[in-house]
């Protein structure tokens, strides 16, 4: 169980209802975990081990077989539930840039034009090319103008929408957050959900959008559960892939028990298949504690963690932390090549940057007279793709947070991975230091500086007698990284 450090979650009760319809459940998914991997060998497709915790270091991942972190600069989570959006130009752009990760909503929850002030929100279809799960019926009166969803019938043209996307990110390397549910930050937002009582004809979700993410209405929550059944079961077959139960659920009424409720129903809906997925939660904006976790849960993300502070404060419960959000913070690419660096040298393992430059008309991220609330563009997406590069150059798993090995940085930010004596990274924010000290043992070394805007770099090697290493700053604009490797 998590609990921020103001909030204890209460323990959860079963009825015997439940229980025999969770085995029924079980037994089903069974089959379908059978014949979904059966399918896939008959096409050639080997079901592989999915992205898991690296066990030699599980602040970072392990993927097909490699060390991996993932960093990217993605669109606005549209890009299933929007017919509009040509996701493999997206994906193309992202695997141009050498990133590896994107996020996508799983159509439960879906944005109106105008939300946020987002320009062009790849997350605000038009309602006739508004794809989810739950297929229309053949009866009128939706709000969005639309047919009413019928809540116990899927559309199937959403989930071959759905395996063309994962099966087109896994050709290109780009891991998958799925996010299964997000809270209803305004009225209009409830009102646009299927899960709305004015949106289906199931006479489902008569109730205020804050108790949407609660225990309190058994004939909806039976309905997200059967959404997150289907969809672990049709993602199955896919290594490139892991489980986010709600974003910001620190808003809209969310409850810690409700949470618990679907991290279990993932869990329970991959029993008897061949692999676990990795689940996430949002835990909280910028910063929290994180209090008796749940085992189940091995990716802490945070929105807008800056300074990163929130990596150190959590940094011992060796999981993932990461950052899955950040934004609404002016559109400069420096602010996001700042945080991202920064972040991630200070020991995170997973990145993400709200994308603006990505929309429906421009799905390549050339899109760059946005009036949205962050930034995104293709030179941010370079900057991305150097410091992912940066991290592995390195031995990196086998690299800690370490800012004690800079000697004398008061007025410098600064963050630093190091293995003692063999190997560090160090990213450096600002302009005056024209000299930095670190305290190193006596040997042989090679040193690079990288710029992260142009990716220029500067070599040196040098012998060290032992102590404190003194390294002239080359000149720069606001930011420079360090690399130290010892030589054998």
């Amino acid at each position: 169980m998590i609990a921020l450090t103001t909030t204890h979650a209460q323990s959860l009760g079963y009825n015997s209802s439940m229980a025999n319809n969770r085995l029924r459940s079980s037994s089903i998914l069974m089959l379908v975990f059978v014949f979904t991997n059966l399918a896939a060998s008959v096409k050639g497709t080997p079901v592989q081990t999915p992205i898991s915790l690296n066990t030699v270091n599980p602040h970072y991942f392990t993927f097909r077989g490699k060390p991996t972190v993932l960093i990217t600069s993605g669109e606005h989570y549209g890009a299933v539930l929007n017919a509009d959006f040509d996701f493999k130009a997206y994906l193309d752009e992202l695997h141009r840039s050498d990133l590896n990760l994107t996020r996508v909503w799983s159509g439960s929850y879906r944005e109106v034009p105008g939300s946020f002030g987002i320009t062009d929100n790849t997350l605000a279809p038009q309602p006739s090319k508004y794809v989810c799960p739950w297929a229309r019926s053949a009866k009128p009166g939706a709000i969005d103008g639309g047919n009413l969803f019928d809540l116990t019938r899927w559309d199937p043209a959403y989930f071959r929408r759905l395996h063309l996307f994962m099966a087109e990110a896994s050709k290109r390397g780009v891991v998958v957050e799925m996010n299964l549910f997000c809270p209803f930050y305004e009225d209009a937002m409830w009102k646009a959900s299927p899960m709305y009582i004015g949106n289906n004809l199931n006479s489902i979700g008569n109730l205020v959008s804050n108790e949407a993410y609660t225990l309190k209405h058994p004939e909806l929550l039976k309905v997200q559960d059967e959404m997150v059944r289907k969809i672990v079961a049709e993602l199955a077959q896919f290594d490139n892939l892991y489980f986010e139960v709600c974003n910001e659920p620190y808003f809209g009424g969310v409850t810690m028990e409700w949470q618990r409720h679907i991290v279990q129903t993932i869990v329970d809906a991959e029993k008897g298949g061949p692999h676990r997925h990795l689940i996430s939660m949002n835990i909280a904006n910028e910063k929290a504690e994180i209090r008796d976790p749940d085992p189940a849960v091995s990716i802490f993300n945070f929105h807008y963690a800056t300074p990163p502070v929130t990596v150190g404060m959590n940094y011992a419960l060796n999981k993932v932390i990461g950052e899955n959000e950040t934004g609404f913070r002016g559109k400069e690419d420096v602010l996001y090549r700042s945080e991202a660096w920064e972040f991630m040298l200070a020991g995170g393992g997973l990145y993400n940057n709200l994308d603006y430059s990505f929309t429906a008309a421009h799905p390549n991220g050339a899109f760059l007279d946005f009036k949205s609330p962050g930034g995104g563009s293709p030179s941010l997406r370079y900057q991305l793709q150097l410091l992912k590069r940066f991290i592995e150059s390195f031995d990196f798993i086998h690299m800690a947070p370490n800012k004690g090995i800079i000697v004398g940085s008061k007025d410098l930010r600064v963050e630093v991975l190091a293995e003692p004596g063999k190997q560090v990274a160090a990213y450096l924010f600002g302009t005056k230091q024209t000299e930095l000290h670190l305290d190193l043992p006596a040997g042989n070394y090679r040193v690079f500086w990288l710029h992260p805007v142009s990716g220029a770099e500067s070599h040196l090697e040098l012998h060290h007698p032992g102590g404190a290493l003194a390294l002239r700053v080359p000149e720069h604009q606001q930011d420079i990284a360090l690399g130290i490797r010892r030589k054998r």
